[in-house]
């Protein structure tokens, strides 16, 4: 019998999910999520990475981070405010 998946694995693969799709609507936002979540880069890293400002890089990453909530909270009535 198969185990079903935990909590936070769930939400990797939700996440995974929603990354995805705002890669479809934007792909530099979605660049910089990877950059700046999973890759560790700083801001200005990122921004040199994406030949952009810093301030493009903050814009995007504030955008994409409320792209993505709202996107979680449809799949996860439950998730944090």
């Amino acid at each position: 019998m198969q185990e079903l998946p935990d909590a936070n694995e769930r939400d990797l693969v939700a996440l995974s999910g929603a990354l995805s799709e705002l890669a479809t609507f934007d792909a530099r936002m979605s660049q910089v999520v990877e950059l700046k979540f999973f890759g560790g880069l700083t801001v200005a890293e990122t921004a040199d990475v994406l030949n952009v400002s810093p301030e493009t890089v903050m814009r995007d990453w504030k955008t994409a981070k409320a792209w993505l909530l709202r996107e979680l909270r449809r799949g996860h009535p439950t998730a944090p405010s």
